[in-house]
This record gives structure tokens, sequence and C-alpha cells, in this order.
């Protein structure tokens, strides 16, 4: 019952949805957010983030109904994980590049 959901070839929102939330809750610790610390690891929770997001655009359907308005709830969601993550990517070297703070290996 469960490998219903982990099969790529069936549409699943709680997939796409399950993988976003985990890359997001990932970069986290790899940014050492507080302290704003550079790595390029944050690629890959970044593209852990893109596929669940196409994970969840598989699910919209053509025709407006009360589903369709939730899967493009949970779009903008991912919308926001994305734009997070690579803040937390961007965010450091934008500082070195405006001429603050030193960039810590």
């Amino acid at each position: 019952m469960i490998f219903e959901y982990l099969n790529p070839r069936r549409r699943s929102l709680i997939r796409g949805n399950v993988l976003v939330v985990a890359s997001l809750a990932w970069s986290f610790p790899l940014s050492d957010f507080p302290h704003n610390r550079t790595t390029l690891l944050l690629l890959l929770p970044l593209a852990v983030c893109i596929a669940g997001t196409i994970d969840t655009i598989r699910c919209i359907q053509r025709r407006w109904s009360f589903y369709h308005g939730g899967v493009v709830l949970c779009i903008y969601m991912d919308l926001m994980a994305l734009a997070m993550i690579f803040f937390l990517l961007a965010y450091p070297y934008a500082l070195w590049f405006a001429g603050g703070k030193s960039v810590r290996p």
C-alpha cells in the first residue's frame, strides 16, 4: 500500500508536498541558518524541491474544481519553498559582492 505513493509513474500530491517540505527542512541545517554559511550542498535540496514542484504540477486538472484550487495553493507553497532555498544559497554571496561580511568557507 505504501509503495503506491512511491511509484513515479503515478500522480501523487502527497509525494510532491513531502519532497518540497523535506527539502526545505533539509536546507536549514545545511546552510547553518542564523550564521548564513555558504555551501554548494544546497543545490541538492534545491533539485529535490524542483522535482517535488514538478510532481505537484502534474496533479493539476484541466477544469476548475476545489481540488484544482488546492493544487494551485500547493504550487504557490512550492514556489515559496524554492525561493527560500534559493535565498539561503545566494544570500552569503550577495553579501560578499556588496562588500559586507566576508564569506566563511
